[in-house]
């Protein structure tokens, strides 16, 4: 929280589900950095306190509170209390997924079940149990993260369906609440450089180098960079922004860059202006 952003979240109440650890943490501490009162929830009640703990240092305003996400009863009693405290949320962030890395040929019941349901049942429940507090909101947005796995083929393929849903459902609800004001709005990252990806780059410590060699831009996101972009879709400058998806991913989905090597060469990749700075 040491940048120093505008303050398009004085104010206003955030909750971002999944807020403990890597993108929701990034956004957790945007939002309040610009002014937002965040309530970070993730099922691990240690990170989340953590992230609350870092916005309150930095002199934000933060609680933390450890609910299941998939858990329908839990995180209705969490909206209720959160609409009695405040009385309206203004911003919803949700945050939760779940890949199982396993070929599509062995991939289990229970597997399928588990992957569903923290990508898409989770903020499914989410948005449901917090419609009546983002009703009370002069602004109410809801901002989800899906994946380029939902928009286009790149493995994990109950994962991608799951977040192919997850775009789905806030194109319908987009339609169904914009007459009432809300918001719905999708951030697709591509590789994102978070935890997650720890246990794969012990076993292959190159891996992210490979990936980053892949995307246009020559790397792979960070949290941050998806953070920005939630806090757009979020804010007033985005008011008449709803039930789009906003792709944060290097330029992976902008085209098939090794197909265009094969017909072009790599020529095709080479400025023909020269050396010129780079920010």
């Amino acid at each position: 929280m040491t940048e120093n952003y505008g303050r398009r979240f004085d104010g206003r109440v955030a909750v971002v589900i999944g807020g403990g650890r890597g993108i929701g943490r990034a956004t957790s501490l945007r939002l309040a950095a610009e002014g937002a009162r965040v309530t970070v929830v993730d099922q691990a009640p240690q990170f989340a306190e953590e992230t609350a703990e870092e916005i309150r240092t930095a002199g934000g305003l933060a609680d933390s509170t450890a609910v299941d996400a998939t858990d329908a009863a839990a995180i209705g009693r969490f909206f209720y209390g959160l609409g009695e405290e405040h009385g309206r949320v203004d911003v919803l962030v949700n945050c939760p997924a779940h890949a199982s890395d396993t070929h599509f040929e062995r991939v289990t019941e229970s597997e399928f079940d588990f992957d569903m349901t923290a990508t898409l049942k989770a903020p499914f429940l989410c948005i449901q149990a917090a419609m009546h507090s983002l009703l009370r909101s002069t602004a109410p947005s809801v901002v989800s993260i899906s994946s380029v796995n939902g928009l286009a083929a790149f493995g994990n393929e109950v994962y991608g369906a799951a977040k192919a849903g997850l775009i789905n459902l806030h194109k319908n609800l987009a339609l169904r609440y914009g007459p009432e004001g809300v918001r719905f709005n999708i951030v697709a990252p591509g590789t994102i450089h978070t935890r997650s990806w720890e246990s794969r780059a012990a076993a292959e410590p190159s891996i992210l180098e490979k990936m980053a060699a892949l995307y246009p831009l020559g790397r792979v996101g960070t949290p941050e960079d998806i953070a920005s972009a939630v806090a757009f879709l979020a804010s007033s400058e985005a008011s008449w922004i709803t039930g789009t998806v906003l792709t944060v991913d290097g330029g992976i989905t902008a085209g098939n860059g090794p197909l265009i090597s094969a017909i072009f060469g790599e020529s095709f990749f080479t400025s023909t202006v020269g050396e010129r700075p780079r920010a």
